[in-house]
């Protein structure tokens, strides 16, 4: 169940954020739509996953469905829906998502037109 405070206001209550990293800055995200969408016990069910990485994570997955390792991913989501996953294991999709994705290369490409 979702939280109702903006990500950004979370972020600005942890004091140590104040002169983090983009790097660090992206990680805390990340981990804030994970830990928000979990459960009490700080995990998140493998259909609660799926659902997240759809709705939050769509420029990186769209057009990548015929990919074998988007089905794999996908796929393994669907198998004991219930069985939760910590934050560790959302993560480790979450690049394997961003690594195989075609937005990668233009996000590359930014670097090469400077």
């Amino acid at each position: 169940m979702p939280k109702t405070l903006p990500i950004s206001k979370q972020l600005a209550s942890v004091k140590a954020f104040g002169k983090a990293s983009d790097l660090e800055m992206a990680t805390a995200t990340a981990a804030l739509v994970f830990y928000n969408s979990a459960g009490p016990d700080g995990k998140l069910s493998k259909a609660g996953a799926k659902d997240l990485l759809l709705t939050q994570f769509q420029i990186f997955t769209r057009g990548q469905e015929t990919k074998p390792k988007y089905k794999e991913i996908f796929a393994d989501l669907e198998v004991e829906k219930e069985n939760k996953m910590d934050l560790e294991d959302f993560m480790v999709l979450v690049i394997s998502l961003t690594v195989m994705s075609d937005v990668i290369q233009d996000i590359q490409n930014t670097q090469t037109s400077k």
